[in-house]
Parts: C-alpha cells; structure tokens; sequence
C-alpha cells in the first residue's frame, strides 16, 4: 500500500520527499512536508506551494482527498484503493504483505555451548532470532540460519570430566573428588546413567575415557537442545561445528599473519584490535601454542565469509557486548568487511510467578529451563512476550499473566480477536467466498479505519524487520485487535443492512491477524 502511494505522489510531484503518518487519521492516511523544503527554491510560502500541488491530484484514483493544512500535503486514500488491495490481500492471504528483497543474509544465533540443556536466558536470542527469519523470508530475503556448535576448548574437557565423576560416584559407588570447576545440575547424572546404559559402566574405570564420554555427552545434549528449540517450533537450517573448523586455522593465521596485524609479546601472538577501537588488543594464540576463544570466533567468521553472503546477523547475549569490537577487527584483519556483520544483543529475562522469582531447576543447576517455563505457559505465549519488547533492554515478567482470560493476557487478547471473526462468519451462515467481493463502500469512520488498520501490516513487518524491533509488530497486532474487538462492541454485524461489507472488513482483519501472528511462530486459534 505505502509502495503504491510513494509511487503514486512521486510520477506527480517528480521529487523525491518524504512521506508520513498524520497521528489523527482525520487529516489523512499519509503526509508530507515537501512544501517546506521547497520554499527556498521556489521563493513562495509553503502553505502557498502546498496549495499549487495539492491541485495535481485532482483526478487520482488512489487518493480520496489531497488536502492543504499548514504546508503539509495531506492523502486520504480512496474507498475504491482500498477495497481493490483488501479483494487482492483476501484472496491471495499467502502473498499479503510479502516481498522481493535480493540481499542474502547468514543469520545465526542461540550457539549455546552443548554443555547442558537450554536456559530461559537462551530462549529470548532464539525466538528472536526464529522471527526475523521467518519474517525476512516472507519479505524475500534470502536467509539462512546457522547454529554454531562450540565444541572445541576446555569447555568440553569439563563436560566429559563432569559425567566420568557422576558415573565413578552414582554408578560405580566410588566416592570421587569434585574439582572447583565442574558442571553442575542433575541432568550430569542423568548423562551419566544414560552412558553407563549406552556405553557400559566400565567407561567410568578409566579416565582415559574422559574424551570419548565428552563427544558422546556433546551430541546428547546437541539431541536435547534440538528437542528444546522444536518445542518452541525452533529448527535450523544447518549446524556448523566449531571443532570441524580447526582444520582451517593455519589458512585463517594466515590472513591474519598478511594484514601486519599481529605481533608477539610475552611468548603469545596478539592481534591490534585497539586499531579498530577495541579496549586493548588480543591474544589469539597462548604461550603453549594453543589458539584462544577468539581464534575459534576468527576461523569460523572467515568461512562465513568465505561462503559470500551479502551481510551477516550473529544474535548474541549481552554479556558478549565485549567480544564485538575484537571479533570484528578481527574480520578486518582477514581481509573482508567487517561492516556486513551486524550483531544484536539479547538481555537477560527476569521471570516471576505469582509475584515471586520463578524456581530455578534442580535438573539444570541453579538455572531456570526454557523447557519448564514452556510447559508453564505455552509456547505461544513465551513467543509473544519475548518479542514484545526491544532486545536489549530488559525483559520483566510473571507467567501467571498468561493464565488471565482478559485484555491483560496479550496473546490471548490476539487469539480471541481470531476466534471472534470466525464465530461470526458461523453465526452470519456465510463463508469469505461469499463476501470477497463486496465493495467496501460508505463505511462509517471506525470501519474505514479498521480497514485501513488491517492493510498496514505490509509497512509494520518491513519496518520491523529493517529496525530489527519486532516488538512494532506484537504492538500492531495487539492494536489491531484492539480496534476489531471495539468495533464489534459498537456495531451490530450480524443483520445489519451492512452485514456483508463488515464480514469482509472482518475477513481482512483476520488474514492480518494470522499472517502476523504465523510469522512469530504462533497459529491463530479459530476457537476460545
């Protein structure tokens, strides 16, 4: 809709401008202060300017009124617009609000260590993450999504460690001696029993078995976290593991070796990240030889790279703000970019229940599982409220919320709107087939802008994919229900004279609702 009336005012005013949203619909659907901007070259006033160019719109089909006030161009579209689009958007709900955007992008995110399971903390980068891609899909980006499986380092030798020692003290009866750093949680010994079952207790007899129980528990929990992420309608398109790059290291040293952006200092090769604004400059490469956690971050955004995609995403937590200036010196050093990586940050989520902090879970050791707050409220509603505010800022909420069956339950607010439309059309005894081609005409102001409400859905997915801000779209459906349940209050629909026209006003406000509802991963409930 936006797209036609840009085009529409640009073959006649021949300038580019900007284009606006009046607050009060009363003036009209879009503005622009072009007149403003005018007013020097043309040496006139711009209320006098606005005037003279109001008048090129006289015989426009899309517009309804072009009007003067205070310099300001002001459009009303016309009944005939958008009946035409709503008709389209009706009969092709597949294609409403979708797009042609050739950038491709690599978007990766969660990328938690397969040490144990997901985290609540984990679920707010991984619905993110999901959403935008479902999102920037359907607006025709060419997205991919990538988990990155950090499976090298002593995070793993931990992982190992910790189910041997669970197995010598639950399964073999030896009384062990727990080392300072270990992983804690029941679901160690639930490993642990499971590896005794799978691979015999005699693993536990030999600690040269450490390693061969740190890969077997790393894709246990890669199966776990799987399992999690589907739970929440979570998949990814591919897994790309840290430990498989190594091979590569050499070449990526390489890269970094030509830039002259390395050095030695205190028997460890450091790379000059403070020229590219980071705090001070990084080891990639320790005394003994070993490379650090930054050289796995280099190898594997060189093969990114290398794969040659037009810009990068990596969803991060915020307490890796940090690693951004260094991982993306880093891109520089080797040669690309460093430009085309975008990271966002997720914060932290403070659950409540009932007023009081949320348990944290003995299985998971001192955290609180994504798994158990899903099977608390849903993973609809989990969606819907990890993407209603921005992702870096905080994220506050009590579960208990969801269960209220009012208009402080957002998502069952959403759903009631659906359901609503539905009950409707089953009272009238007609179907959207019989109503699709009603003319939308003379309705009064709340339908008009109900109608106009429920066609803006293309410019809030746009805009909240690009501002990278989904919660624009959570808020816009959250509106838009709004205004349909205030309208079904205020006017009678089933057998009124305007019966049809309001069922297809209703019909298009329903494909919006499911659209926008499906691309954050929640199907519309026909039922309450």
């Amino acid at each position: 809709m936006k797209k036609r009336v840009i085009q529409a005012v640009r073959d006649e005013l021949q300038r580019e401008f900007i284009l606006e949203k009046p607050k009060d619909l009363s003036f009209g659907h879009y503005a622009t202060p072009i007149a403003f901007s005018l007013a020097k070259e043309l040496r006139k006033s711009p209320m006098v300017i606005a005037d003279e160019l109001c008048k090129k719109f006289e015989n426009s089909v899309i517009f309804k009124e072009v009007t003067s006030v205070k310099g300001y161009i002001n459009f009303k579209l016309s009944e005939d617009f958008l009946d035409e689009y709503a008709s389209w958007a009706i009969a092709n709900e597949k294609d409403f609000a979708s797009s042609d955007n050739n950038q491709s992008i690599l978007l990766e995110y969660v990328s938690a260590n397969p040490t144990g399971p997901l985290h609540i903390g984990h679920a707010r980068g991984a619905i993110l993450g999901d959403s935008l891609y479902r999102i920037g899909n359907h607006l025709g980006y060419k997205i991919t999504s990538e988990y990155y499986v950090n499976d090298a380092g002593s995070q793993m030798a931990m992982l190992g460690l910790s189910i041997f020692l669970a197995g010598k003290q639950n399964v073999l009866k030896i009384d062990v001696e727990w080392p300072e750093e270990f992983y804690r949680g029941e679901y160690i010994f639930d490993l642990a029993n499971d590896a005794s079952e799978e691979l015999g207790s005699s693993i536990f007899e030999d600690d040269k078995n450490i390693e061969k129980l740190s890969t077997w528990g790393k894709n246990k929990m890669i199966e776990l976290i799987k399992s999690n992420l589907a739970d929440i309608g979570i998949e990814f398109e591919q897994f790309v593991s840290e430990k498989s790059l190594y091979c590569d290291w050499d070449n990526s040293f390489k890269k970094l070796e030509n830039s002259d952006k390395t050095y030695q200092e205190g028997g460890k090769t450091w790379i000059r990240s403070t020229d590219l604004g980071d705090e001070k400059d990084r080891v990639v490469i320790r005394e003994d030889g070993r490379p650090t956690y930054l050289a796995g971050d280099v190898i594997y955004h060189d093969n990114k790279y290398q794969r040659g995609y037009d810009h990068y995403i990596n969803i991060w937590g915020a307490d890796h703000h940090g690693y951004i200036s260094r991982v993306k010196a880093a891109i520089n050093f080797l040669g690309y970019d460093e430009k085309k990586l975008e990271v966002i940050l997720a914060q932290m989520v403070a659950l409540l229940k009932g007023g009081e902090p949320y348990k944290m879970s003995k299985r998971a050791g001192n955290f609180i599982l994504m798994s158990d707050v899903v099977r608390d409220v849903g993973s609809d509603a989990l969606r819907f409220v990890f993407l209603s505010k921005k992702s870096d800022t905080h994220l506050d909420f009590d579960v208990d919320m969801f269960k209220q069956k009012d208009s402080s339950n957002p998502i069952f607010y959403i759903n009631y709107a659906h359901a609503r439309i539905n009950q409707i059309f089953n009272k009238s005894g007609k179907t959207v087939e019989d109503v699709k081609n009603v003319k939308l005409e003379n309705l009064n102001d709340d339908g008009a802008n109900l109608l106009y409400s429920a066609l803006l859905l293309p410019e809030v997915l746009e805009d909240a994919f690009e501002s990278r801000q989904l919660q624009k779209l959570t808020e816009y459906l959250k509106t838009l229900s709004a205004s349909l349940h205030k309208f079904y209050n205020e006017n009678r629909v089933v057998g009124d004279k305007d019966e049809e026209k309001f069922l297809k006003l209703f019909a298009m406000v329903g494909v919006s609702l499911r659209t926008g509802l499906n691309l954050i991963g929640i199907k519309a409930k026909d039922k309450m």
